[in-house]
């Protein structure tokens, strides 16, 4: 089940939204005409959990580790990765952006990604495999979606072998099935460090976040419009 483009419109132009889109993709491009590979970029910028506890060493230009939880968030394995987390945001990002605002918003992405990265190193404190990647972020884009948004209604592509078909479905569902795989990918990658793969508990921390911030602050919003 794949996203491809939700049917709530905005009342702005989602022009933060828009710039981290631009802003992620020239930094992908930027990484691939260094002609140094990619590996270089991960190393420096990639979230090292064990180098940010001090449990190891880092290859990491920059002054401290801890610089890696908001840099890593810029990094892309691949156009693939690139793509459906760009895609992904782009979907999710445009509403919520038109509900808390360009400035809370934009702050509101990079707590959540800064949030996931710190989930995953805690999860998994002596791990020396770099992170990368915006999907901790956006995670917490769809969940402030699911809060906000629930009944929206999402177009997914489903793909069964050789048929493909387009169904509407609410956000609700899409992301509540979203979620739930990523739980239940997290708990089957426990103990399993030292092997390289997706972050399960980055997007589950950045989902969990996304969900507190916009619960409290659509609280907030409905209790002053009521009054």
């Amino acid at each position: 089940m794949i996203p491809i483009r939700d049917e709530l419109p905005t009342r702005k132009f989602p022009f933060v939204t828009v710039i981290l889109i631009v802003f992620n993709i020239f930094i992908f491009l930027f990484e691939i005409f260094q002609g140094q590979g990619l590996d270089p970029f991960f190393q420096r910028g990639g979230l090292v959990p064990a180098s940010l506890w001090g449990n190891g060493e880092t290859s990491s230009s920059f002054i401290s580790p801890w610089f890696t939880l908001l840099s890593s968030i810029f990094l892309h394995g691949n156009i693939l990765h690139l793509g459906s987390n760009m895609l992904y945001l782009w979907i999710f990002g445009n509403n919520v952006e038109d509900f808390l605002g360009h400035f809370q918003y934009l702050i509101f992405y990079l707590i959540s990604g800064l949030f996931a990265g710190l989930v995953h190193a805690l999860i998994f404190p002596s791990s020396t495999i770099p992170t990368i990647g915006a999907s901790g972020a956006i995670a917490g884009v769809m969940g402030g979606y699911f809060i906000l948004f629930p009944g929206a209604r999402v177009i997914v592509m489903l793909i069964f072998g050789f048929f493909v078909t387009f169904v509407r479905v609410k956000a609700i569902f899409v992301l509540g099935i979203w979620i739930f795989l990523q739980v239940v990918s997290g708990l089957t990658s426990l103990g399993m460090s030292s092997r390289g793969g997706v972050a399960w508990f980055a997007h589950i921390g950045g989902f969990m976040f996304g969900v507190l911030w916009c619960k409290i602050v659509s609280n907030r919003y409905y209790r002053t419009h009521y009054w």
